[in-house]
């Protein structure tokens, strides 16, 4: 028998809003609220601040490792701002502006990353989930929220974060195809970054798109300026109104840049130049929603110092309370319990060992 050619109708858009100078295109334009535009703005200062605040303290011994969100402010923030407080957001590992958009207290998320369970815990009536180090495992969870909604017959919607290196993973297309088939109100948010620690995108996969991949399981796909907040958040929110009328999930695939290392125990020198960060500095999506912001009048230099200066104020005062909480909340001998039985030999020593160490530091401190 002949070959028979097959017609697959798959479209794939990418969009784009604002340009790198701020320039915007007005039949693009999404009518947001001065208000709305104003706090989008306020969040994407507050999170490149607190990044920058927060790799001052990881360097200092301060604070452990995380993942700088710096670049991809817009990325986050364009998305989460188009869910209701009833949606469900799924966070991976370097979603601290998303966190800070739902009302995650900068303390929580200081405490996570120093080290504290505690600082994992999700605000009562917060319907998101903790921070998920596992590569592209939270896809899944969001997935099952999706589907409960669903199968409860309410109107939530989930929305994940992930990177570009979850779609090389098998839980990335568990997920998708899962979703397809059951039509959850599940909001897959793609934040290619264009690198997984140091495996550029190029190495990953062959797809000239990440969005396409969408499309092998029959879902809307689109490829975003991710650097341009206007543009993510006109694609999400048209996917959370998808998901929310009953017709199923979609891919949105933000294309950015992640301006600092991987994590802070990371080396980004050892793998890409100086000349591709500095092309990507000239993209940065504050400076260009910065200049749109200016052009419709909406702020000026003294506004944007203003938003800077409180800000600052908020983060340092979250950092007392960060710090003053790590005195209080737990004892460090505490590591030993609620693992063994009978501790084996070697760990009763360290606990002994650590025992007499405190012991020592709350001596010298009584006679200081």
């Amino acid at each position: 028998m002949p070959r028979t050619p097959l017609v697959v109708d798959s479209p794939l858009e990418y969009l784009a809003i604002l340009d790198e100078n701020g320039v915007v295109d007005s039949a693009l334009e999404p009518n947001l609220s001065q208000e709305l535009l104003l706090k989008l703005h306020r969040f994407m200062v507050l999170g490149r601040r607190l990044d920058e605040r927060m790799l001052q303290l990881q360097r200092q011994g301060r604070l452990g490792t995380f993942a700088p969100i710096k670049g991809q402010e817009a990325s986050q923030l364009g998305a989460v701002a188009a869910l209701e407080p009833r949606d469900w957001m799924v966070p991976s590992f370097r979603e601290t502006a998303a966190q800070l958009w739902r009302g995650t207290p900068m303390e929580s998320i200081l405490l996570y990353f120093g080290g504290f369970d505690e600082g994992g815990r999700i605000p009562d009536g917060q319907k998101d989930l903790p921070v998920s180090i596992p590569v592209a495992s939270q896809l899944l969870h969001a997935v099952g929220l999706a589907w409960a909604a669903k199968y409860r017959k309410c109107d939530e919607v989930a929305m994940t974060f992930f990177g570009d290196g979850a779609t090389s993973e098998g839980d990335f297309h568990e997920a998708l195809n899962f979703a397809s088939v059951y039509q959850t109100p599940t909001v897959f948010v793609c934040q290619n970054n264009q690198w997984a620690i140091s495996i550029p995108r190029s190495k990953q996969t062959r797809s000239r798109t990440l969005a396409q991949k969408a499309l092998a399981y029959e879902m809307p796909g689109l490829q975003v300026d991710g650097n341009d907040v206007l543009a993510v958040y006109t694609a999400a929110a048209e996917a959370v109104q998808r998901a929310r009328s009953g017709s199923g999930p979609t891919f949105i695939e933000c294309v950015t840049y992640r301006m600092a290392m991987h994590t802070t125990a990371d080396d980004p020198t050892r793998y890409r130049t100086e000349a591709e960060v500095a092309e990507w500095a000239r993209k940065d999506p504050i400076i260009r929603f910065e200049k749109y912001l200016v052009a419709k009048g909406l702020i000026d230099s003294q506004g944007m110092e203003a938003v800077a200066s409180e800000a600052d104020a908020a983060i340092q005062q979250a950092v007392q309370r960060y710090e003053a909480l790590t005195k209080t909340l737990v004892d460090p001998l505490q590591m030993f319990e609620h693992h063994f039985e009978q501790l084996p030999a070697h760990l009763l020593e360290q606990q002994d060992e650590l025992r007499r160490f405190l012991e020592a530091e709350r001596e010298e401190a009584r006679h200081a």
